[in-house]
């Protein structure tokens, strides 16, 4: 008989038992984390924009860490200037300077990058601009959706609960489903049930808030939902790609059960944005939400 410890028996008990216990601390994150941000979105202002503002600055934190390996200065120092101004900027509706100031932190963040090199490294300066044109998405595509004052807030319940059912159903479809893998280069654990899953639970879960907030035209709405959810596992995809690149399990520690806010926020990045020039493309800048949601 298989010893307890080490055969295969005590080997699947303990590896259960880690994955419950790690379920379970993800579970409780997300009990405090997910009511935190609801509420700061329901208050919107500046409280919500103050959020966006320092996810983002996070994000770029360990984008930066992950790039080069380090909290390179190069890329930080001109990143955070510029998303810092740019969440100053919007709340005083200034979007274009908003939209400026972060590009010229990225722009210096490459040039920084080019011309002033550490011993033995070699970032490039596309991964240095990347970072911030990529920490920049999550302060735009949210805080420009809230601004719209008749349709921000049901717009951010909308893709709130789009982008997390579709990775809820994903995680938990993947792991009871399993098949082939979604992209095995990319991501080892990732399935097409679970991807499928997640897609279904996405646009109904999307269809759902819709309804509830009176909402009509419920078929272009699961369009949107579905073009959000698909956008959102893309997102995940991305970040996983980063890290395969980068040789790294996790964006970093941040949240237990979670590794990194880019880890928890990686698909959300990719919807956050779409949403909003989807929005922008139908309505203008004035009402984003509207646009994405009334057709």
């Amino acid at each position: 008989m298989p010893d307890h410890r080490g055969g295969p028996a005590g080997g699947r008990a303990s590896a259960g038992a880690s994955s419950g216990h790690n379920l379970m601390v993800r579970v409780a994150s997300a009990a405090i984390l997910a009511p935190a941000v609801l509420i700061c979105t329901y208050v919107g202002g500046w409280v919500f924009l103050t959020l966006c503002g320092l996810a983002a600055c996070v994000v770029l934190w360990e984008w930066t860490c992950l790039v080069a390996n380090r909290p390179d200065a190069r890329i930080l120092a001109p990143g955070w200037a510029g998303l810092v101004s740019a969440t100053l900027l919007i709340g005083f509706d200034w979007l274009d300077l908003a939209v400026t100031t972060a590009a010229v932190g990225a722009v210096v963040a490459a040039v920084g990058a080019a011309i002033w090199p550490v011993a033995r490294d070699r970032l490039a300066p596309t991964w240095a601009a990347g970072g911030v044109v990529y920490a920049a998405t999550i302060l735009f595509g949210p805080a420009l959706l809230r601004r719209d004052p008749q349709w921000g807030l049901t717009a951010l319940l909308f893709l709130f609960a789009t982008v997390w059912t579709t990775d809820i159903f994903a995680f938990f479809c993947g792991r009871a489903i399993g098949g082939p893998l979604l992209c095995p280069r990319i991501s080892p654990k990732k399935t097409w049930a679970g991807a499928i899953g997640g897609l279904i639970g996405g646009v109904a879960a999307g269809i759902g808030v819709a309804y509830a907030s009176g909402v009509g035209q419920l078929g272009i709405v699961g369009v949107m939902g579905f073009v959000l959810s698909v956008l959102s596992q893309a997102g995940d995809l991305f970040e996983s790609a980063v890290k395969r690149r980068f040789g790294a399990k996790d964006a970093s520690h941040l949240i237990p059960g979670h590794g990194g806010l880019m880890d928890r926020i990686d698909g959300f990045i990719f919807a956050a944005i779409a949403a909003l020039l989807i929005g922008m493309f139908h309505q203008g800048t004035a009402a984003p939400g509207r646009g994405l949601l009334i057709w």
